[in-house]
């Protein structure tokens, strides 16, 4: 018994150290970092808590704050609806049952780069052209090209590619509803709607509970979604947090000040999480 114990202990030694090398120690370095004034190359200087107070002090920042949550809160509540209701539509009795589950999870295998080059030529090039054809003047202009409107796009892309997998973990929920449930349900009376609000979105709570919490932690660091199709353009109105992050990092010489706004940024996301479990946690209690 020992010596498989000793055995499980040596598989897990080149696993954590792979994990500290790649992930805690960079992780370290970066927080070592933005108590410094270090351009990413060159000499460097303590400047302590400076950093900090100047990503509250910096406009710029605030807007990609600003951006990232809108785009965020407003991609997390279109996936979960869309998720939800494919999973519904691909639970009931119809047929090519399993085709169709395969080609809705296609998106999430595709690259979110290829998948961004493919939709900002839907959007600069092929709905403006079909929309000047069929005289529906709205959409003869390309959205990415405006400040107010260049989200919109971002937010399709992102929730399209999505639902894929939001949508296995709503199937993967809705096969623990025992189907003796509904028949009782049915026998009482009770129309679908009240079937779905009484029992099955009690019993998929923590799958709902799931969802949103990797749903929005996903959107508030989206990044390839917005290199792909804006850039963080036009202007700074699609620069989201991980966007200005690496630009200002790796491309500005603000290699310590970013490590500051990473480090900001990261404290966020892990306070919504734990702040979404709890009241996700508590409404599965009360149901």
């Amino acid at each position: 018994m020992q010596s498989k114990q000793r055995a499980f202990l040596f598989m897990t030694i080149p696993a954590v150290l792979l994990f500290f090398l790649f992930h805690t120690y960079p992780l370290l370095q970066g927080v070592f970092y933005s108590f410094t004034n270090w351009r990413g190359y060159g000499d460097w200087n303590f400047v302590g808590f400076s950093n900090y107070f100047n990503v509250f002090k910096d406009m710029r920042a605030w807007s990609a704050y600003g951006f990232t949550f809108q785009f965020a809160i407003v991609s997390t509540i279109l996936v979960n609806i869309f998720s939800l209701l494919v999973a519904l539509g691909l639970n009931s009795n119809i047929k090519f049952q399993k085709s169709l589950r395969a080609i809705y999870f296609l998106p999430n295998i595709l690259s979110i780069l290829i998948v961004g080059f493919i939709f900002q030529f839907i959007f600069t090039l092929f709905l403006p052209q079909l929309a000047e054809l069929i005289g529906v003047t709205a959409l003869s202009t390309n959205i990415l090209g405006s400040p107010d409107h260049a989200w919109i796009g971002v937010v399709i892309m992102a929730v399209w590619q999505a639902v894929a997998f939001n949508t296995i973990l709503y199937l993967a929920g809705l096969q623990t509803v025992p189907a003796d449930v509904y028949e009782a349900a049915s026998i009482d009376g009770a129309n679908p709607w009240k079937r779905f609000w009484k029992i099955t979105f009690p019993i998929i709570a923590p799958f709902f509970t799931i969802n949103m919490v990797l749903a929005l932690k996903s959107f508030l660091m989206v990044f390839d979604h917005i290199i792909a199709l804006t850039g963080g353009g036009p202007g700074y109105s699609t620069e989201s947090i991980s966007v200005l992050i690496y630009s200002g990092g790796f491309e500005g010489g603000q290699f310590g000040y970013q490590s500051a706004n990473a480090v900001i940024y990261f404290i966020v996301i892990v306070a919504l999480s734990v702040f979404q479990l709890r009241i996700l946690q508590k409404r599965e209690v009360q149901q």
